[in-house]
């Protein structure tokens, strides 16, 4: 299939023209990256802004600590590197591929130009760029006010929401993370993390298959992710 039909794909660019998509293609460059590889790090320049066409990618921050904490675990269709285009200074987050992934880079500049007299496509990326600031906001408040089972449970909700596919047993997350990975979501060690879900699991709430979690109970894992 042609660049332009992937291109159309990503939620972002859905109601461009194909003669606009088509000048956005002159614009990007593609790039192959392994899996465990980083694509950028705190402190790197802000200069490219980039498309998942293929792969997963994860969003973490390292605290003054050094502790690690992800921010987001992206899938393919959804932009990422995007605060480039508002803030010129160097990347505060580190940028690393799970899986051997494909990507679309575009450089600052060029994105910025070609953003140019399209209020659409403008309002889109003010929106995406405030709904990611006021998750990490809900993250660090979450850090803050909530204890880790608590953590788990809003995490498996949210996962739940937007990677479930229903099954015979429940909803299935149609992803798989390592529990060192979901523990880095929450703030929390893999130790810990793994007598969580050990617990939810002998509680009913969740199954495990072939590494992925099923959810058995999303109203009862809503209710221990609020009064826990």
């Amino acid at each position: 299939m042609s660049k332009i039909w992937y291109l159309k794909q990503f939620n972002l660019l859905s109601g461009l023209s194909d003669e606009e998509i088509s000048k956005l293609e002159n614009l990007i460059r593609i790039i192959r990256v392994a899996k465990k590889q980083f694509l950028y790090f705190p402190e790197d320049p802000s200069d490219s802004i980039y498309l998942l066409k293929e792969g997963r990618v994860k969003i973490s921050k390292i605290s003054d600590d050094g502790k690690e904490i992800t921010l987001d675990i992206l899938e393919p269709g959804e932009i990422f590197g995007e605060l480039a285009i508002v803030d010129e200074g160097p990347r505060q987050t580190l940028a690393e591929v799970l899986e051997d992934a494909l990507i679309y880079a575009i450089n600052r500049k060029d994105f910025i130009d070609f953003t140019e007299n399209k209020p659409d496509l403008a309002f889109k990326l003010t929106k995406l760029i405030g709904l990611r600031l006021r998750d990490v906001e809900s993250k660090i408040e979450a850090l803050v006010f909530r204890d880790v089972p608590s953590r788990l449970a809003a995490l498996l909700l949210q996962l739940a929401a937007n990677h479930g596919k229903p099954d015979q047993k429940g909803m299935r997350l149609n992803l798989k993370l390592t529990h060192q990975e979901l523990g880095n979501l929450i703030g929390s060690t893999r130790e810990t993390t793994t007598t969580w879900l050990n617990e939810f699991r002998k509680k009913g709430l969740i199954a495990f298959d072939r590494r992925q979690i099923i959810v058995l109970d999303l109203k009862e894992l809503k209710e221990f992710s609020e009064f826990h």
